[in-house]
């Protein structure tokens, strides 16, 4: 019965892939002009020139002078077919070098923050149902309505300024100067340790602010339903009561936000590695989005598109998992 769901779930996500890279390729070719047109106003404003024929020359080579179907059914079938992205126009190089270079890192902070996100928030959430009202619910609503409000590129930037200030240290980047462009190694690997904390504190933030009200909010209202009254008449002990029953019921919305949180996390990720100037994805979607670079711009679209899918099949699999109530079909 599960695996039958899992294959029908996954035949699901081809056609809706194929629909989310059309909407990725259509959403970069919505502003008017292309790669070619900014780069030739970048060119005039720097006191250059260029010639028609140059220009004619251009779009042939980076294909600009074919219609739009036929440039996205190049893009997606070499997706498909070859694992081409397409070539980046601004970095001179194909799509897929420019994104696996920095792809790894910004995989490794988004899935730390997620870590981070559940770890903190459970906990959290769990204590200020249970002793709703006290002094240290009121202290975890007040933290959690400050991180909700503060946006992470605003945090950043306080970070950055309390540690420059106070401790006269640089918490931008995610290595030290003399790791930045070495190889590999067991030194390099606990220098990322040590600075990764950051934005992984930065970009979880605000979701473990929203998923412990999320919380606190379906385990209170689990807390007040006549079984758990019941299982307590009957002398079951609190904390095997709380844990088994009530707990497991308000996971459901819980364990449902992965879905959403993962592509979020990648999507703040990029605003707070701009302010960071971590090596990660971000930089490279501002500028691929500045200059028009349609293919590296809609590979990465596409990329935050496909972890929503993923996502959502988790979530999907962890709630039939947790809930017997749920039916595969």
């Amino acid at each position: 019965m599960l695996s039958n769901y899992v294959i029908r779930r996954l035949v699901f996500m081809i056609p809706t892939l194929l629909a989310i890279s059309i909407v990725s390729f259509g959403i970069v070719q919505l502003p008017p002009g292309d790669f070619l047109d900014t780069y030739i106003s970048t060119l005039e404003a720097d006191g250059g020139d260029i010639s028609g024929i140059e220009i004619e020359n251009l779009k042939k080579r980076y294909r600009l002078d074919e219609p739009v179907v036929v440039q996205y059914w190049q893009w997606i079938t070499g997706i498909v077919f070859a694992g081409d992205f397409g070539w980046s126009f601004q970095y001179q190089r194909p799509v897929s070098d420019v994104l696996w270079d920095r792809v790894g890192l910004t995989f490794a902070i988004s899935l730390a923050s997620l870590v981070f996100v559940y770890v903190v928030a459970f906990p959290i959430g769990v204590y200020s149902a249970v002793k709703k009202y006290s002094v240290g619910d009121y202290a975890f609503t007040f933290l959690g309505f400050l991180g909700l409000a503060i946006p992470n590129f605003l945090l950043a930037l306080i970070l950055m300024y309390g540690a420059l200030t106070f401790f006269g240290q640089s918490v931008g980047g995610l290595f030290s100067p003399e790791f930045a462009e070495a190889p590999w190694s067991w030194a390099r690997f606990w220098d990322l340790m040590a600075h990764i904390w950051i934005p992984v504190i930065i970009i979880g933030t605000a979701s473990t602010a929203g998923l412990i009200r999320i919380m606190r909010a379906n385990l209170a209202d689990e807390l007040n339903k006549p079984y758990v009254e019941t299982a307590r008449a009957k002398g079951v002990s609190e904390g095997r009561l709380l844990m088994r029953y009530p707990v497991r019921l308000a996971l459901n919305p819980f364990v449902s936000q992965v879905g959403w949180e993962l592509p979020s996390l990648v999507s703040g990720a990029a605003i707070t590695s701009i302010v960071l100037n971590l090596p990660t994805t971000g930089p490279v979607l501002l500028i691929a989005l500045k200059s028009q670079d349609m293919y590296l711009a809609g590979s990465f679209i596409m990329i935050l598109s496909i972890l929503t899918v993923i996502g959502t099949l988790v979530s999907d699999l962890l709630l039939a998992w947790l809930d017997p109530r749920i039916r595969y079909k």
